[in-house]
């Protein structure tokens, strides 16, 4: 999937220095991010997701020092404040809460904002509310729980070409998924599991 990612016909109005390889943690599926994180390729980043998890200010600075030192970009999920606490690179905000993307920015100017995007109205307006970029899903059948129906690559192109934000790829993104959506002109492709197969 890293060299995919690396081939990704990217569209010319990237703005920010965006990673073509985003790696979401989660719980169930990723135990240990630390450790899923030490994978990734200089220049991927990393989106924190803490769910609740009272080892999470603990985790996320291990998560800091870790991406400092393999030269990847650290996002923590929907916790500006954590974030902030552990000189995260940004954030990921879920879809209900995008319309704080342009007010987060304010405060951090260097930060990078993505926002979660099913559909892509809601990528329409993460755009006009000042994300960076925004991860839609899923694009593939997926096993996590919250995954709706698959949008499938044709579509997700066609959205990559109307919407007027960089977008990602998630939901059953994997190395073999990837492969289909080299020239879908996304910014990258986002997995949870999928850079294991």
């Amino acid at each position: 999937m890293q060299r995919t990612a690396a081939l990704l016909k990217r569209p010319p109005a990237i703005r920010k220095a965006l990673p073509r390889l985003l790696l979401f943690t989660d719980p169930v599926r990723t135990p240990d991010p630390l450790a899923a994180a030490d994978t990734l390729p200089s220049g991927a980043g990393v989106v924190f997701r803490a769910f609740g998890d009272p080892d999470a200010l603990n985790v996320a600075r291990r998560l800091r020092e870790l991406a400092s030192a393999r030269g990847l970009v650290l996002l923590i999920g929907a916790d500006h404040r954590l974030a902030w606490d552990v000189g995260a690179d940004g954030v990921h905000l879920p879809e209900r809460l995008a319309r704080r993307a342009r007010a987060l920015k304010s405060g951090r100017p260097g930060w990078i904002v993505t926002t979660a995007a099913h559909s892509e109205w809601a990528a329409h307006l993460a755009g006009g509310w000042g994300a960076d970029a925004a991860v839609v899903s899923a694009v593939f059948p997926s096993r996590s729980p919250s995954a709706g129906a698959p949008i499938g690559p044709v579509r997700l192109a066609a959205m990559a070409r109307r919407v007027r934000l960089p977008i990602y790829a998630l939901g059953g993104v994997n190395s073999k998924t990837a492969r289909r959506l080299k020239d879908a002109g996304l910014a990258g492709v986002a997995a949870v599991d999928g850079l294991r197969t």
